[in-house]
């Protein structure tokens, strides 16, 4: 089994479209700061059974967060974020 999660957290990357997104996607309105900050302790606290590659991407389930990241598993850096309710409730 990988260990996506330490290879994410060390390396963790945004693009300054992403922050718009993220903040869009989630309903909020941070800082630059507090996104990083809020995706790190995301990541950080997700249990690794969580972690799932499928294709280039990892999706990283938080379930106490009701979030759902998705990362390039090959530049470790975030493309978005989603609401996990909306997420079901689209299927």
């Amino acid at each position: 089994m990988n260990n996506y999660k330490a290879e994410i957290l060390s390396k963790v990357c945004y693009t300054d479209l992403v922050y718009e997104r993220i903040n869009k996607k989630l309903n909020k309105e941070l800082s630059k700061d507090k996104v990083e900050k809020m995706i790190f302790e995301i990541i950080k606290e997700t249990d690794e059974s969580e972690f799932h590659k499928i294709g280039k991407n990892i999706y990283i389930t938080n379930t106490a967060r009701n979030v759902r990241l998705t990362i390039n598993s090959y530049t470790n850096r975030i493309i978005t974020a989603d609401i996990l309710n909306k997420i079901r409730s689209n299927r």
